[in-house]
């Protein structure tokens, strides 16, 4: 764990340096990738380079609130906290209006991850600083991301890392100083876009879904060779067709570090 972070750490040390930023901004939602992020950033710029913004809903939960107050304390960061209800609200009003329909629950969904977005790059426009896009690469092969939402940023520290290994090096960074809340590394991962909703209300559980992820994606296996490895068939079926549909929004994705 410690090779593969100090290689994040110089990566993100390098590349802030060749396109001539010295801060950065992010998104930090309570959950672990925004997280781990946030220390790998301070780690390799310095807390006080690096701001990290709450954008709460009515579904964010105070647990997130706690932990995300607590990293920014624990690293020095540039803490905010914004209340973006108002223009979740106005904005679902103005689309139920323009579709003379009730709005779809994974439409109401999006959009909140799309005015975070929105939010971060108008910061780095007001303020300077490159926004970074906090997503693991479970989630990239996946396509369990928001085109334009949590996707939004010009470098994705994490992008090839395996949410297992996000938990690991989260375990790992803590046991050489105490920069991360336990409770981060315990919760359930939940994007928090919807009342009780947890990753895997939507994929197989991360320790079933990534080993198949590295045979389907890095060793370029079939899903064929895969199940007669002894993978579950339905759950290897599953992340083949996820990684085939969600092509799309890779290719539209900020540059992950390489690992």
């Amino acid at each position: 764990m410690e090779k593969l972070w100090n290689k994040l750490k110089n990566g993100l040390q390098q590349y802030c340096a060749d396109v001539g930023f010295h801060k950065v901004i992010l998104g930090l939602s309570g959950g672990i990738d925004s997280a781990l992020t946030a220390v790998l950033a301070a780690d390799a710029l310095g807390g006080e380079n690096v701001t990290a913004i709450m954008m709460k809903t009515r579904y964010t939960s105070e647990l997130s609130l706690q932990i995300a107050r607590e990293i920014s304390a624990l690293n020095g960061l540039q803490y905010h906290e914004l209340d973006i209800e108002p223009l979740v609200s106005a904005e679902l009003r103005f689309l139920q209006q323009a579709f003379e329909a009730d709005v779809r629950s994974i439409t109401a969904e999006n959009l909140q991850a799309r005015i975070r977005g929105q939010l971060l790059m108008a910061w780095s426009n007001q303020n300077g600083g490159l926004v970074l896009a906090c997503g693991n690469k479970s989630e990239a092969l996946t396509g369990y991301c928001t085109l334009y939402g949590d996707t939004c940023g010009g470098l994705m520290p994490i992008g090839n890392v395996y949410k297992t290994t996000v938990f690991e090096l989260a375990k790992w960074r803590n046991t050489q100083g105490y920069v991360l809340p336990e409770s981060v590394i315990k919760r359930a991962p939940s994007a928090e876009l919807a009342a009780g909703q947890k990753d895997e209300d939507s994929l197989p559980p991360y320790a079933v879904l990534d080993p198949i992820l590295k045979l389907l994606y890095d060793k370029h296996k079939s899903a064929e060779d895969v199940i007669a490895a002894g993978f579950d068939t339905a759950a290897v079926e599953r992340a083949a067709s996820l990684i085939r549909r969600s092509a799309f929004k890779r290719v539209q994705m900020a540059e992950a570090l390489e690992v």
